[in-house]
């Protein structure tokens, strides 16, 4: 263990006996012959007696030596010090975040009773919900995105010196032949197409990565959109000098936060490449200067790019905030199997707060007026490839209005399996200044919910559970406005 961390576990444990004998600092400073200062640096993790002060703080509180300095703490700080000794403080850069490891110490020591209550809350939950170790640095990940607009011109940057180093004309689509020849000829790159075809087990992954070889194996079903994005990807590993890597798209486990956080540099290094900030923002000026929403010309952006419906509309998350100061946005991606009733949000990003849509664990059913659930099902009974849809969605419960455009694709790798990808924009005096079309009578509205459980839209055609929920809440409120009539009528 750190050696910090066995400071502060001292001090811990040396606090708990003091308080639980009830003794005050000033106490235990007169039988020990101990300073209380000195005590003081101790319980907070500043310092770590000798042994021969140990002996005497084991003789006065009348506790076992090897108790006095065993890592093991009593129940109620036990949370505490697995967090302390678990590697998560050490896998996470809390640099990320503006935070310093000191500063957590500080808290733990300072409040560690209440810091332990915390834990174990965040224990419960994550246990509650299946949280896994991924998880949590998934969400991590989110967060960091979330706290920067997801926008990093750092990698911006990088995108532009890698242009100019291998001179690729960022002003023109390129194909993923041209990033193979960097892959083969720059650094080594092994490709190989039919190995993964072989494994009945591995048909869900599109690549796979042997770094002693340099081999990539690929998939065979991919498509020339995806097949750009891994070598984009893969280059950008090599470009940005990141070693410690997943070896698989998609991911299988995550080692290390580390590892997490590479992925995501990575594709959003890929994204910029294929899509470029400067052409991508001057056709979404042409698109949004229009007295109304000109679908064609959306679709055309779209297709534009040799990127995949996902990649662009992930792109948009990083372009709209810097670019139009458009920062109240979601981005949401849900899995639907053909013939079934179930829709599954696999993929969030929020921007500025909350918003609405969110991922819920609780099994309810998101309300069937979406916009991204209608064309899941409108691709799903046709022949499309691409299917798009817009509009305008209220959500009266939180009095707020988003404009919603969707795609949905074939998932190419699963029989009957589509996906579809969202972008939400926050409608307020930015949105309405930025876009002009958001008056255009073709653009319709629908009144939604978020679950059905949650719904208060009265003769909903395509509720699929009654709002449970919300009449739970209502009856509890009604409960508590006639218990506070009573407190005032027998309040005298």
């Amino acid at each position: 263990m750190e050696q910090d961390y066995i400071k502060l576990i001292f001090g811990l444990k040396l606090k708990q006996i003091r308080t639980d004998k009830n003794l005050s600092l000033f106490g235990l400073s007169k039988i020990s012959g101990l300073s209380k200062s000195y005590l003081n640096e101790i319980e907070k993790g500043k310092k770590y007696p000798k042994p021969d002060k140990i002996a005497i703080l084991s003789e006065e509180l009348d506790v076992p030596y090897d108790q006095m300095v065993s890592l093991k703490l009593d129940k109620n700080l036990a949370p505490v010090g697995e967090l302390l000794q678990s590697k998560i403080l050490k896998e996470i850069p809390l640099e990320l975040f503006g935070i310093k490891e000191s500063n957590l110490i500080d808290i733990v020591a300072n409040a560690p009773a209440k810091v332990n209550a915390f834990i174990s809350t965040i224990i419960a939950i994550a246990k509650h919900y299946n949280f896994s170790r991924e998880s949590f640095f998934l969400a991590s990940v989110r967060s960091f995105q979330e706290a920067n607009n997801n926008y990093f011109d750092e990698l911006e940057q990088q995108v532009l010196k890698f242009s100019k180093a291998y001179q690729l004309d960022l002003t023109t689509p390129f194909n993923s032949n041209e990033l193979e020849d960097i892959l083969v000829e720059e650094y080594g790159y092994i490709i190989n197409e039919s190995e993964l075809s072989t494994y009945e087990m591995l048909e869900n992954l599109r690549s796979v990565f042997v770094p002693k070889t340099k081999t990539l194996l690929l998939a065979n079903g991919i498509d020339e959109a995806q097949r750009t994005f891994i070598y984009a990807k893969e280059i950008a590993y090599n470009f940005l000098d990141i070693s410690d890597r997943l070896y698989t798209f998609p991911w299988i486990k995550f080692e290390s936060f580390d590892q997490v956080l590479n992925n995501f540099y990575a594709s959003y290094f890929a994204g910029a490449l294929i899509i470029p900030k400067k052409e991508l923002t001057s056709k979404l000026e042409s698109i949004f200067e229009k007295g109304f929403f000109d679908e064609a010309m959306f679709i055309k952006t779209i297709n534009t790019f040799n990127a995949s419906p996902e990649s662009f509309y992930q792109r948009l998350t990083n372009i709209l905030p810097k670019a139009f100061n458009i920062q109240d946005l979601f981005f949401l991606r849900f899995t639907h199997r053909s013939g079934t009733e179930k829709f599954h949000l696999k993929k969030e990003l929020h921007l500025s707060h909350q918003h609405s849509p969110r991922a819920n664990e609780t099994n309810e059913h998101y309300c069937r007026r979406w916009v991204s659930l209608k064309v899941l099902k409108d691709i799903s009974k046709s022949k499309k490839n691409h299917e798009f849809d817009v509009q305008i969605s209220n959500y009266d419960s939180d009095n707020a209005k988003y404009l919603v455009l969707s795609s949905a694709t074939k998932d190419p790798f699963k029989d009957n399996q589509f996906r579809s990808i969202s972008i939400g924009l926050l409608i307020n005096k930015q949105l309405e200044r930025k876009i002009k079309f958001l008056d255009d009578e073709h653009l319709k509205t629908q009144k939604v919910g978020v679950t059905c459980e949650r719904c208060s839209i009265k003769d909903c055609e395509v509720r699929k559970a009654p709002p449970h929920v919300l009449e739970k809440a209502l009856k509890n409120n009604k409960i508590e406005t006639i218990v506070n009539t009573l407190n005032q009528k027998y309040d005298s």
